[in-house]
Order: structure tokens, then sequence, then C-alpha cells
């Protein structure tokens, strides 16, 4: 597999937590991205996080000062990019994975806290399939509070 199929063109989405659900294995509390609101094929993808005081982490991270942490932030973005790729690639029921490979550059800028809408944009930086690379971006408002340049790889899940 070393080019994708063409789908370039018309956008994607809105797609709701079902199809999010469809597209990824993740689950509750590790399912990071809430809805799609669109998806450029070839380019990119605009994902949106609703982040709840109900999340276990903050009661952790931190008492009387609840901070989503900077990894779940990159996660959320990592989780994205991974439903942007089984979409445009028409992998939803294959049974292939994105494999999470690397991370660099990241930078956090602000923090992000329970009642924000957490805005995730990525898009591919470098694109050879199965290993794809990307830039996220994290924003709440219009504000930017965190980016990281990411590897990614598609593959079949390890044998039992």
């Amino acid at each position: 597999m070393s080019e994708a199929p063409s789908t370039e063109g018309t956008a994607i989405g809105p797609l709701d937590i079902k199809r999010v659900m469809a597209a990824i294995p993740h689950r509750y509390p590790f399912l990071l991205v809430d809805r799609v609101a669109e998806i450029v094929p070839g380019e990119s993808i605009t994902a949106i996080k609703a982040v709840s005081m109900n999340e276990e982490y903050f009661q952790g991270h931190f008492p009387g000062r609840p901070i989503m942490p900077g990894v779940l932030i990159i996660e959320a973005m990592a989780q994205a990019a991974a439903i942007m790729a089984v979409e445009e690639l028409d992998l939803i029921e294959s049974g292939k994975l994105v494999y999470f490979m690397a991370i660099d550059g990241a930078k956090f800028r602000a923090p992000v806290e329970p009642g924000c809408l957490l805005t995730l944009k990525v898009g591919y930086s470098k694109k050879r399939f199965p290993v794809c690379k990307f830039a996220g971006k994290a924003y709440v408002d219009d504000k930017l509070v965190a980016e990281a340049d990411f590897t990614a790889m598609i593959a079949d899940p390890p044998e039992a």
C-alpha cells in the first residue's frame, strides 16, 4: 500500500459520535473526539472534544485547579488524524488500526479547563500510506492551546 486512492475534493461532515466510534476503536474513558466538523479528504480534519468536569482525570489533575493533561490533548489530535485516515481510505469495519508512532515539537500554550470546547485541527504533513506524518493544533475558541507534529501507521491489529 503506497498511495491512497484519490478522494480529494468534496468535504465530508459533520460526523456524529456514532460515526466517530465506527472509525476508531477507542471508547470511554479514552475516546477523546466527540464529533467531526469536517474532513477535507487528502488534506485535513476539524474535530471537537467537549471537555467536561465529569472526566476521571480531573479528580487528580489537579484538585482545586482542573486542567486537561497535555498528553491527552495530543492523543485527541492523534485520534482525529486516525478518523481522517480511516474515512479517507474507507477502512471502517476493515479491522485495520491506526497506531500512534512518534510525537515531535509538542508545545502547550494555555491550560484547557472543564467547560471548554477543544477544536482539533490536523492536517497531513507527509502522506505515504501506510505511514503518515501529521501537524496538529488544538484551540479553545480562537486561542491556540497546543500543537504537535506526530506520526502514525495503519496496520492490522496484533494477533491474539
